[in-house]
């Protein structure tokens, strides 16, 4: 059996960041057994022997939270060989509490004080030697940020583990109280182990129910030690509990007062920083500038270049590394051929030449003799009748001449080979279907996996520069403190419409994903709180919905990426103010109305993120993304292809025919959407392609993009411009008001399969989350109703009309529940009883 190791602290005393430096890689992720509360373990990385589990970051150890039961009972049931309780020195007096409660489980402690380098540069001194005596344990100056005093705190922790000696704090309470607990250890002598006698006569004297129960005490035993607890609560006219904790801080600040010398020299910089930061007026405002700046960076930067160099490579034709300039002017070129040969068919038809037939000979892949002769007698003709035409562009109004030159040379030019232009190195589309040809796979073996899979899951992954981008700058913002002033912030704000700063913390986590998100959700302890946070935190976009933001910049943007960069963190605030606008309707219903929970967050110094903290937080992040695809989105995108090149025809099912115009129209997938498209009709996209585009992204929402990759693929949409971007704008008829009312739909409405299972285990009711899912998708749907409608007569795309009438009365529900006074329902409640006892 290896060396089992602890990590046990309060949240933001710098855990996390300690136990990756420690653990590196080699970490496993999971939830303790019965409990939705996240479990890491990993190994040491210079001994793999040495196992580490970090313990949920808590204040104390009593059993009133998920995160503490799970601590608690780790520690006491599970006997570790030692213990290494992190303790932030800038903040002794909040830490050491948890620490006294640590120090009387009877195991081997190591006191890593942590932020070190922070206690030094704030010119501060703590005599280290005088804590450990009174501790009774070893103590280890370190810094997890900077990496300091690893290898010595896990030396240290070896070695205590190996003597198996636990910590002897000299620490002692009021003398009323010791003899207290002495009385109490006596009765439960032989009882339990003796390096825990001490916990457990204090938790008896606290009158815990849980420990109570536990031990299965007789009657007499436990009317001796009710007894002995309410003989001190006289004496000192108070609550055992409260006696505790009191002398408990009090020891604490004896301690500190004496061993600690503090440094006045005014405000240290993280106190002047959160003058500006957290203050009441330009904290939000701050907020709002420092997100829009993440998304912008995330979606502007990455929709570029970056992700068009993924999607070039992955499901693309591959990647031109130099020439890029040459070649495309060459295309550029190329594409003035081709118009040349429009612009004179048209004017060949205007001077009276037949044209079909050469129109077909044209637009053949593999022309044949037939269609050779056709097109030469055409041009012979054409320039014997000499047809001239004058084509106006229709982007810059030039008018030129098109003539029988012009039209020849168009002929005869080939589209342009970026081989010939510099280093090419070809895509996977290519590549798998060239070996796939080589080999002899049947024709809808080929469709499947190129079409299908490695246009959908293509699609998928070439949006992870953007993913790294905004993971990455929010992984910043958490490691430097700046994420838990948002919630500080944002608690001001939530408290006025009936919600706690509790409830911003999952919607935090839901940048990330909605499955954690909702999993954080356990730490509020107000029923109806909890549940409304539960209902609400997914229309956060999570990192899933960042591919669905960037489709829809891209198609608004339509490459003017400068011009637009506010659509990207307009969808990730439209998320914010639908949360914000649901908590006030939700609040005034009976069934959430009640008092906000209370709000306690410890906020850590803001210090320079390690850079392997940030590095790791976005890889973990990123892993889920890449794994999903991997999973979920490449079996999602095998049913897809399935549902688009499977269906009746002419009164058989089976494959259809991809050679034969508008297949897919006969295809399963077609038959689904048409079934559908009048639900979403009303907000503007009723085609059958974009209602089956809304339907997969229930099973996880990068099948939004999936979908519309494979979609492109089959060439049934986007036909004259291959980019996915257009090809969207075309689905959507290149309505703006279209495009944002299905982003938005897609944003707040039901989250995917995983997020939906969470909420199911959350809520621990099936009505509570249909109610849940039932209110988030019409939410979507009345939102996305409104922006298309009001947004249609904005444009002029729409007239007045039924549903215009519909969105607005949905519009005047939603204004009346918002400013609409608070109703008292304990006020009818008491009516509604004196009635009952007159009455009876």
């Amino acid at each position: 059996m290896g060396i089992r190791i602890a990590l046990a602290g309060n949240p933001n005393c710098g855990k996390t960041t300690m136990f990756n430096d420690l653990t590196g890689a080699n970490q496993y992720v999971g939830n303790w057994p019965g409990v939705t509360v996240e479990k890491k373990e990993g190994k040491y990385t210079r001994d793999k022997d040495v196992i580490i589990t970090d313990l949920p970051g808590v204040y104390s150890l009593s059993p009133y939270s998920p995160e503490e039961i799970v601590t608690r009972d780790y520690l006491l049931d599970g006997r570790p060989d030692v213990v290494i309780n992190l303790v932030d020195a800038t903040n002794l007096e909040r830490n050491l509490y948890l620490t006294t409660q640590v120090l009387d489980l009877g195991l081997p402690v190591v006191i890593a004080l942590n932020m070190m380098d922070l206690v030094k540069k704030n010119g501060d001194k703590i005599d280290v030697a005088q804590l450990s005596r009174k501790l009774g344990c070893p103590i280890v100056e370190t810094s997890a940020l900077k990496g300091t005093g690893m290898q010595d705190l896990l030396d240290t922790a070896i070695k205590a583990a190996k003597a198996g000696k636990p910590a002897a704090s000299e620490l002692r309470y009021d003398e009323k109280v010791e003899a207290a607990l002495a009385e109490i250890a006596k009765v439960i002598e032989g009882g339990v182990p003796a390096d825990t006698l001490r916990w457990y006569a204090t938790k008896l004297f606290e009158g815990e129910e849980r420990t109570i129960a536990g031990l299965k005490l007789s009657a007499s035993d436990i009317a001796t030690v009710d007894a002995i607890r309410e003989r001190v609560e006289t004496e000192e006219d108070d609550d055992a509990e409260s006696i505790i904790t009191s002398e408990r801080y009090d020891s604490i600040v004896g301690l500190v007062s004496s061993a600690v010398k503090v440094s006045r020299k005014g405000m240290n910089t993280t106190q002047k920083v959160d003058r500006i930061v957290t203050n009441r007026w330009l904290g939000l405002p701050i907020f709002v500038v420092i997100m829009a700046l993440v998304y912008y960076l995330a979606i502007s930067v990455g929709t570029g270049v970056v992700t068009d160099w993924a999607n070039d490579g992955i499901s693309g034709d591959g990647w031109l590394y130099t020439g890029g300039a040459a070649y495309e002017e060459a295309v550029g070129e190329w594409e003035g051929d081709q118009a040349n040969i429009e612009a004179y068919l048209a004017a060949a038809e205007e001077g009276g030449i037949d044209v079909e037939g050469v129109t077909a000979a044209l637009e053949a892949e593999e022309p044949t003799a037939e269609d050779e002769s056709a097109i030469t007698a055409f041009e012979s003709e054409a320039q014997a009748a000499g047809v001239v035409g004058m084509v106006e562009d229709e982007e810059t109004g030039e008018v030129t001449e098109v003539n029988g030159v012009a039209f020849a040379n168009a002929l005869e030019a080939e589209e342009p080979d970026p081989t010939e232009f510099g280093l090419f190195i070809p895509g996977l589309t290519p590549v798998v279907s060239d070996a796939m040809t080589a080999v002899g796979a049947a024709p809808w073996l080929q469709s499947l996996v190129i079409d299908g899979i490695i246009a959908g899951v293509g699609a998928v992954i070439g949006f992870i520069p953007q993913m790294i981008i905004l993971f990455l700058l929010l992984s910043v913002l958490e490691a430097c403190g700046y994420m838990a002033r948002v919630a500080f912030i944002m608690d001001r704000i939530f408290r006025k419409f009936g919600l706690s700063g509790k409830s911003f913390i999952p919607m935090l986590i839901a940048s990330g994903c909605g499955v954690p998100a909702v999993m954080a959700t356990k730490t509020i302890e107000n029923e109806k709180d909890r549940r409304m946070t539960i209902m609400t935190t997914t229309m956060i976009p999570c990192g899933a919905k960042m591919p669905i933001i960037a489709l829809v910049f891209g198609a608004l943007a339509g490459g003017n990426t400068e011009a637009t960069w506010w659509i990207a963190p307009m969808f990730y605030f439209l998320g914010v103010i639908a949360i914000i606008i649901s908590g006030i309707m939700l609040k005034k219903t009976k069934m959430f109305a009640g008092e906000a929970s209370p709000f306690v967050m410890e906020l850590p110094q803001y210090h320079i993120p390690a850079i392997k903290t940030v590095l790791l937080a976005t890889w973990e992040r990123i892993r889920s993304y890449i794994v999903k695809a991997g999973t979920i989105i490449f079996l999602s995108t095998i049913v897809i292809w399935f549902l688009m090149n499977f269906g009746m025809y002419d009164g058989q099912f089976g494959l259809l025919d991809t050679e034969m115009d508008g297949y897919i129209q006969y295809s399963l997938m077609a038959g689904l959407g048409n079934g559908l498209a009048w639900i979403f009709a009303p907000l503007g996209f009723g085609n059958w392609e974009s209602t089956v585009t809304s339907v997969t992204g229930l099973v996880a929402k990068e099948n939004v993009v999936a979908t519309v990759g494979i979609l492109t693929s089959l060439g049934d949409v986007g036909e004259a411009d291959p980019s996915m971007w257009s090809a969207f704008a075309l689905m959507l008829g290149g309505s703006a008001p279209a495009i944002v009312a299905f982003c938005a739909f897609n944003l707040l409405c039901a989250p995917c399969f995983a997020a939906i299972g969470t909420i199911r285990r959350q809520m621990e009711s099936a009505k509570w989350t249909w109610f849940a899912i039932g209110y988030m998708t019409v939410f979507g749907w009345v939102v996305g109703l409104m922006l298309y409608q009001f947004g249609g007569l904005i444009t002029g795309e729409l007239s007045f009309n039924l549903w215009t009438v519909v969105a607005g009365v949905c519009l005047v529900a939603i204004l009346f529940q918002l400013f609409r006074p608070m109703p008292n329902y304990d006020k009818k409640n008491a009516k509604k009883l004196a009635a009952e006892g007159s009455a009876a």
